[in-house]
């Protein structure tokens, strides 16, 4: 005698899960969304013209000032909008041009870090509501083990624990998804902070050189 071994797909796993699965499944999108547009956001502001640095050099060396700024305006980078406000700021003292650039600096790293309280959130929330979907499915699978009394059988509390497991491993995955997407956005923010600060400082000694 054949047995007929039943399988489930992933849907009708995930319809195991009960409500639950609604919450999880809108992190998921969450996290989905703002990985995608942020990861876009920090690409497009890491590019970086190689002659950049250069012609704002020629262009302060030879006092055309205005030049400097409108090549700054059409770069449009977080490192052009850097320089820019630190060349609005030639003939006052060091000290005050480095704080108004480190300020620009603090603002256009912020801008890039909207969103990424979403991803903490959903990393450390999502398996906290697994967790519950998790009490719920054993708490209806004992309930209806003792409603059912001497005559309960194993399926009268399957689907609790089809619940309480599907859930658990749902907000796990989910907790995952988001904590890989914030440490590698995390990861990319601090590189191109690193290349601001290396372009303040080269903006720094360019005005202390002597023009040619």
């Amino acid at each position: 005698m054949e047995t007929t071994i039943q399988t489930l797909s992933l849907w009708d796993l995930c319809l195991q899960g009960g409500w639950t699965m609604i919450p999880l499944a809108i992190l998921l999108l969450l996290c989905v969304y703002v990985f995608v547009e942020r990861a876009l956001a920090i690409s497009a502001a890491s590019k970086e013209d190689t002659n950049f640095m250069s012609r704002i050099k020629g262009y302060i060396h030879e006092g055309e000032v205005e030049s400097a700024l409108n090549l700054c305006q059409a770069t449009g980078t977080p490192i052009a909008r850097l320089i820019a406000k630190g060349i609005t700021r030639i003939g006052r003292p060091m000290n005050d041009v480095l704080v108004a650039i480190e300020n620009t600096g603090n603002i256009e790293i912020a801008t890039l870090s909207r969103g990424l309280p979403w991803l903490a959130t959903t990393a450390a929330g999502a398996p906290m509501i697994g967790f519950l979907g998790t009490v719920i499915g054993m708490v209806q699978a004992f309930y209806a083990i003792a409603s059912s009394g001497s005559s309960a059988t194993i399926d009268s509390f399957a689907g609790g624990i089809y619940s309480a497991l599907v859930t658990t491993v749902a907000g796990l995955i989910v907790g995952i998804i988001a904590l890989f997407a914030y440490n590698y956005l995390v990861a990319r923010i601090n590189k191109l902070m690193n290349r601001l600060e290396a372009r303040t400082m080269d903006f720094m000694d360019l005005l202390n050189e002597p023009a040619i």
